[in-house]
């Protein structure tokens, strides 16, 4: 059986207060002991001491004034207690009467120092305070006793009480936790409640947040930020499956649209040849939007498989560049590099980091107009390097400028549509630069360029180098893929 928090609260609370009032009440029962114990101790040897003086006053006038002193003594003794003294011989020179009948006799005394012990005498307990002690030549012994029953009847009491009470006070207690538990838990009931009103069509409420600033506080807290967190997430999920639904909408869309009509009446082989043409550059630009739906989608889900190892990010940086230099010389661009003789030493995948540094440089070379320049420039220092990627293109307006990283998203709709593209490449190129726990940032300036900045963390050394510089990717296909004219 499952029991509520309340439940449980209530019963360690009852099992810490029992437990605590168990302690305290032996502890009381322990220091009542001990503070009788002190209390007949000291009125026992009160008594033996008040006994000897009588005894060391008389004694120079002979033993007779001894028993007589001793016998107008007891006359004045406090009720109850009782002394016997055994003279020089061994006898009982005075005894009260109730030491005439002990329960069991009393042990010898060997020792001058005043011991103690507890017995019965007529059938009441007392508490003996003995002393063997010489005077004057002479050897006396004293018992002084002192009745222990007002004490032992106190502490009888006090244990009844602790018997009866004990436990009507943890009940009532266990109660009184109980009731403070629910109030203290109805803050949680309020926050159960609000919690299950919240669900995908209303995810911009929120809890209540409490006044007090207690850990209640800090829950609401958290779990509001919780769904700020899920609210962007369905929110992102949402126009991300409205952004595919359509790119992907569009593409199907054109091929139908060119298969109908290349099968509406016979064509010559060369319309033929134009209509396959186009088909076939939609369905590749279709296989590169989801191939990047898959690398986005795996990224999410953290199933993105990267093998990292140790390289040589300046012979990727020579690779890439080298590919790009000839699609840049194609379209009348200008392409320079200025990478560090260095070695720069990296633990990467290689595949991911050409796909960043292919994915920055298409776009540079997409939107440079014919007459202008693409650089990239790379520096390192002890731990880090910084790759920069500039362009004198047709830049981005201030406010595309931070939602560029954003999937789907592509500046100056206008002119983006004279240019394909899919709108994943820069997610995809942020995704590999997190993932290697570097930075990219972006700065431009509209029909001046941009400058796409990468910074990542070096490591000590290279121990496997990447292969020198070709032509193709990892994978054996292209780098780039050069620009096709349909007509």
């Amino acid at each position: 059986m499952k029991l509520t928090i309340r439940v449980r609260l209530t019963l360690l609370y009852f099992v810490v207060l029992a437990a605590s009032f168990a302690a305290f009440f032996w502890i009381c029962d322990f220091g009542f002991r001990r503070s009788i114990e002190i209390t007949v101790n000291d009125a026992s040897r009160s008594n033996l001491e008040r006994v000897r003086a009588v005894i060391e006053k008389a004694l120079p006038r002979g033993l007779p004034k001894v028993q007589q002193e001793l016998t107008e003594l007891a006359d004045l003794w406090p009720s109850g207690a009782l002394f016997e003294v055994a003279g020089p011989d061994g006898h009982w020179i005075f005894q009260s009467p109730r030491f005439l009948k002990p329960q069991a006799p009393l042990p010898e005394v060997f020792t001058r120092e005043i011991s103690f012990l507890t017995t019965n005498l007529d059938f009441l307990q007392y508490r003996i305070a003995r002393q063997r002690f010489p005077l004057d030549g002479h050897t006396f012994q004293i018992d002084a006793a002192v009745p222990t029953e007002p004490f032992d009847q106190a502490l009888d009491n006090f244990r009844l009480i602790e018997k009866e009470f004990l436990p009507l006070l943890v009940v009532l207690a266990s109660f009184l936790g109980y009731w403070l538990s629910g109030r203290a838990l109805a803050p949680v009931n309020q926050i159960i409640q609000s919690a299950e009103g919240i669900g995908v069509p209303n995810l911009s409420r929120r809890l209540e947040v409490p006044r007090a600033k207690d850990e209640l506080r800090r829950l609401t807290e958290t779990l509001n930020a919780m769904l700020d967190r899920i609210e962007s997430s369905v929110k992102r999920i949402t126009q991300f499956t409205a952004d595919a639904s359509h790119d992907l909408r569009t593409p199907l869309s054109l091929i139908r649209t060119n298969a109908e009509l290349a099968l509406r009446r016979r064509r010559s082989e060369k319309d033929y040849r134009e209509t396959l043409t186009r088909i076939l550059l939609i369905s590749e630009e279709t296989t590169e939007l989801i191939e990047g739906l898959l690398t986005l989608a795996r990224a999410d889900a953290g199933a993105a498989q990267l093998k990292y190892e140790s390289l040589d990010l300046g012979l990727i940086l020579l690779k890439v560049a080298h590919q790009a230099r000839f699609l840049a010389s194609a379209k009348g661009l200008s392409f320079s590099e200025h990478l560090p003789s260095e070695p720069m030493p990296m633990l990467a995948d290689s595949a991911a980091i050409e796909r960043l540094f292919v994915s920055i440089l298409d776009n540079a070379l997409k939107y440079t107009p014919f007459g202008g320049r693409v650089t990239v420039r790379a520096s390192a220092d002890q731990r880090y390097t910084t790759i920069e990627i500039e362009d004198t293109g047709i830049g981005i307006a201030e406010a595309d400028l931070a939602h560029i990283f954003e999937r789907f998203y592509r500046a100056d709709q206008a002119r983006s549509r004279e240019i394909r593209g899919s709108g994943l490449g820069l997610s995809i190129a942020r995704w590999i630069t997190e993932v290697h726990h570097g930075v990219i940032e972006a700065t431009s300036r509209p029909r001046k360029g941009s400058c796409f900045r990468i910074r990542l963390p070096l490591t000590a050394q290279v121990t496997d180098q990447v292969p020198s510089f070709a032509g193709t990717g990892t994978n054996g296909a292209p780098l780039f893929e050069p620009e096709s004219s349909v007509t």
